[in-house]
Order: C-alpha cells, then sequence, then structure tokens
C-alpha cells in the first residue's frame, strides 16, 4: 500500500515529573502504536516502552511479506487482526514475566492501542483507556471503547459520558498489560475510505480535553496533521495537563493498492524468467 501520511508526539504534561506513555509509527508498513504506563518507581515507563517495542519489532518482520487481507477460517478475523492479537499477547506475557522477576517493576501495566491499515481495511486492537477514533468528513466517532470501570458504568446507563468525565474512578481500568499472565485485547476491523482521519490517544487528552473540541481542532487542521497533534497537546495543558499526553494521527490514502506477499513476488518471477 501507499504510505500512510502519519505523525504524533507525547509529551510530559504540566504535573507530571516524567512520562510514562511511549508510542511507535511506521507509516511505510501502515501500523502505529500507542501505550500508556502504569506503575511506582517509573515501572510504568518501563512496561509501555516494552510494548511499544515488542510490537514494532514483531509487525517489522512479518507485515513486509504477508498477503493482504486474508481471513482466518476459524474466527472470520483477518490475518492482519490475528497477528495484532498474538503479538499483544507477547507483549502482555514479556512484561507479566519481568514484573513478577523484577522487585522494582512489582504491579507495573500498560494501556495499549495498535492500528493497522492494510488495502481498503483497519484493524483496531487494544487493552484499556487509552483510544482510537475516526473522523470521516466532519463527523468523528469512537472506534474502541474503553476497559474502564467508569465506562461499564456508562454502559448500563448508570453514569451519562458527561458524569464519566468528572467522576473520580475515570482512570480505573478493567484491563491493562501486564497484570493477569493472559489478557485479551479488543479487536475491531473496519473498511476505511479514502481520507478518513485516525487519532490515538492516551488518557492525558481525553480526561480533560471533549470530543467536539477534538473534532473541531482535526477538522480546523485537516490538511496539517502535525499543526492537530501540537494543537491537542496544548488543549491538553492548557487545560492544567494533569497527565502525560501522547496522539498520534493519519491519513487513509487517496487510492487502495495492494502488496504482494512473498509467494505473489516468487511466482511473478518465475513467470518473468520461465
Amino acid at each position: 500500500m501507499s504510505k500512510l501520511e502519519m505523525v504524533g508526539a507525547t509529551d510530559v504534561g504540566i504535573k507530571r515529573d516524567h512520562n510514562e506513555d511511549a508510542i511507535g509509527m511506521t507509516p511505510e508498513l501502515g501500523f502505529a502504536v500507542l501505550a500508556d504506563g502504569m506503575g511506582g518507581h517509573n515501572a510504568g515507563e518501563v512496561a509501555s516502552a516494552m510494548a511499544v517495542d515488542i510490537v514494532t519489532r514483531y509487525f517489522k518482520e512479518r507485515l513486509a511479506d504477508m498477503p493482504e487481507g486474508r481471513l482466518d477460517e476459524n474466527t472470520g478475523f483477518t490475518a492482519e487482526s490475528m497477528l495484532a492479537q498474538h503479538v499483544i499477547g507477547r507483549a502482555n506475557n514479556a512484561i507479566f514475566e519481568a514484573a513478577q522477576r523484577k522487585q522494582e517493576c512489582a504491579g507495573m501495566g500498560s494501556t495499549i492501542v495498535v492500528a493497522m491499515v492494510y488495502g481498503n481495511r483497519l484493524t483496531a486492537a487494544h487493552i484499556g483507556d487509552s483510544r482510537m477514533y475516526c473522523l470521516r468528513r466532519d463527523v468523528l466517532s469512537h472506534v474502541t471503547e474503553d476497559h474502564s470501570l467508569i465506562q461499564e458504568q456508562v454502559r448500563r446507563g448508570l453514569l451519562t459520558q458527561a458524569d464519566a468525565r468528572n467522576s473520580s474512578i475515570k482512570n480505573l481500568v478493567t484491563r491493562a498489560l501486564g497484570i493477569e499472565p493472559d489478557v485479551e485485547p479488543d479487536v475491531v476491523e473496519e473498511i476505511i475510505q479514502p481520507g478518513d482521519l485516525y487519532m490515538m490517544c492516551s488518557d492525558g487528552l481525553t480526561d480533560v480535553v471533549p470530543d467536539e473540541a477534538i473534532r473541531l481542532c482535526m477538522i480546523e487542521n485537516r490538511k496539517n496533521l502535525q499543526a492537530a497533534v501540537d494543537q491537542l497537546i496544548q488543549f491538553a495543558n492548557d487545560a492544567g495537563g494533569p497527565d502525560n499526553i501522547s496522539v498520534i494521527i493519519f491519513r487513509t490514502p487517496k487510492r487502495f493498492t495492494r502488496k504482494k506477499g512473498l509467494l505473489q513476488r516468487l511466482l511473478a518471477r518465475v513467470r518473468k524468467h520461465g
């Protein structure tokens, strides 16, 4: 596929003295990852860095020669979605084992959100309350749904979204990397449209910046994604910057092309040279 237009940044915020968020972007392969760590003695920083490193290295090793969009007969998911689930499991195991082995890392964990664009599809896989949004034309929608105690109450109709924003328990996640030996990510597959904007972020943005401000910022800076990222981070800092803030924005290509897998390329060479 053609290289994605993709930009991102992470910021320590106003109140924190170190950054426990981590981001990774590989636009030439169509994927990005964002993680928000948790745990004392800077262990959250270790967990998020491990998550981003493991996912990035694994995808780089396997995506380049993998045929796009092949469906798994047992699950109905694409191979890319199955790959995302697998690598998130690997990251979870590595963080959990490190937390058990190293006293200074005890209790560490991380959220994660992974995006992969291939052909005319997108896979989003996530754990925790780091989010992905889509701006299609001028409509902003949630791609992911938080794994948090407050979101469970919103789902059950016990709280409104406005109540949730001001709740004292809004940062209590119900699922995270590294806390249990096994964890199951939520996986979403979407058909994308040319020119869609996708935004991934940590809760350092969404805890203090409402969705409508995010929507208007992305519309205003539709042609300048770096300006959109910078402005969203500034919005969060202007609102007090109580947490680390990470934002990645990418634009889907205007034309969709399919890459050839390794087998297809070998067959093409055989045909060419007889």
